[in-house]
C-alpha cells in the first residue's frame, strides 16, 4: 500500500484534499470509516492528546492497523495537536503515520527548535523501521478548542495569520513535511458563522513554503471556501466539531424518544449514522464527487 505521503502527493495532482476526522470512541471510527469506504477514498483518523488519553495510544493504532490490513484500505492514523516532544515520540513509537507538534504558543525560535527535534526523531525512526512518518506543525493562531463558540477566540484575526515569508523560513529551519497555517480558519464553529478564508494567502503560503498545507478548523467553513482553498494549495482538511455535534444531537434525540432503553448498541446506532452522514458529505466535497 502507498504511504500517507504518497496519497497526499496524489491528492495534490488530482486537485482534491484528504479528509481528516477525529475520534473519541469506536462509534466515531465506525461512522468515519463507513463513509470513506463507501466512496473509496483515503481517510485520516486523528486523535488529539485528550482523545488519545481516552481511547488509548496503542489501542488506537491496533484498531486502525487491523482495519488497514484486513481491508487493504488507505486509512491512516495521525497524532493531532501534541504539545511536547515526548508525546510526539510516543505516538511515533506506537506506530502512528503522522504527528502534529503544536508549539504555536512558544516564541518562534523555540517553536522551531522543538519542531525540528520532532522532525529529526521521525526521520531516524522512519529510516530504522522503513516507514514514512510525517511531521506537521502549526504557524499562526486559530484558537485551541473544537467546540461551539459564541464568538471568535481572542487573538484570532488578521494580525495572527501566517505570513508567506514566515512559512518559508519555518519550513526551511524545521524540515517539516506538512504545514498548518492560519488563513482565516478557526478551531470550533462560531455560532454566528465562521469567517471567510483568505484564499490568496493560502496560495502565497503554498508557493513559498514548498510543502503541502493542512486546513485545521474545517467545521463551519462554506463549501465555496473549501473548493477554493483546495485549488489554492490545501491538501488535508480537518473536521471535528461538526461530527461531535452530529453525535451529540443524535444521542439526545434517541434518549428523548427512548428514555427506558439501556442497550448501548441501540442507543449509539443513530450516532454512528449521523457521523457517517456528515463525513460522507465532506468527503464528497473534498474529493470532487458531488
Amino acid at each position: 500500500m502507498k504511504s500517507l505521503g504518497e496519497y497526499i502527493k496524489e491528492a495534490e495532482e488530482k486537485g482534491v484534499a484528504i479528509g481528516h476526522f477525529n475520534i473519541s470512541n469506536l462509534e466515531g471510527l465506525h461512522g468515519i470509516y463507513n463513509a470513506a469506504k463507501k466512496l473509496n477514498v483515503p481517510v485520516i483518523i486523528g486523535l488529539s492528546e485528550g482523545e488519545e488519553a481516552f481511547v488509548g495510544k496503542e489501542e488506537a493504532f491496533s484498531l486502525i492497523n487491523a482495519i488497514r490490513e484486513r481491508d487493504d484500505y488507505p486509512i491512516f492514523l495521525n497524532a493531532d495537536h501534541h504539545y511536547n516532544f515526548d508525546s510526539v515520540k510516543g505516538a511515533i513509537d506506537a506506530g502512528y503515520d503522522a504527528a502534529i507538534i503544536d508549539a504555536v504558543k512558544l516564541p518562534l525560535e523555540e517553536n522551531i527548535e522543538l519542531t525540528k527535534k520532532c522532525v529529526d526523531y521521525a526521520k531516524e525512526f522512519s529510516e530504522k523501521n522503513n516507514k514514512d512518518i510525517l511531521i506537521e506543525a502549526e504557524l499562526g493562531f486559530i484558537g485551541t478548542s473544537s467546540k461551539l463558540l459564541d464568538k471568535l477566540p481572542d487573538g484570532v484575526g488578521e494580525d495572527t495569520m501566517t505570513k508567506a515569508e514566515d512559512a518559508k523560513y519555518f519550513v526551511e529551519k524545521t524540515g517539516i513535511n506538512l504545514l498548518a497555517p492560519s488563513v482565516g480558519n478557526v478551531h470550533g464553529m462560531v455560532k454566528g458563522g465562521n469567517p471567510k478564508l483568505n484564499i490568496t494567502r493560502i496560495k502565497e503560503i503554498r508557493e513559498s513554503s514548498g510543502v503541502p498545507l493542512v486546513l485545521h478548523g474545517g467545521s463551519g467553513i462554506s463549501d465555496e471556501d473549501f473548493k477554493n482553498a483546495i485549488k489554492a494549495g490545501i491538501s488535508i482538511i480537518h473536521i471535528n466539531t461538526e461530527i461531535r455535534v452530529a453525535y451529540k444531537e443524535a444521542l439526545e434525540e434517541y434518549l428523548k424518544e427512548n428514555p427506558n432503553d439501556v442497550a448501548p448498541y441501540k442507543i449509539l446506532h443513530g450516532a454512528v449514522d449521523a457521523i457517517e452522514k456528515v463525513v460522507e458529505a465532506r468527503l464528497r466535497l473534498f474529493n470532487n464527487l458531488e
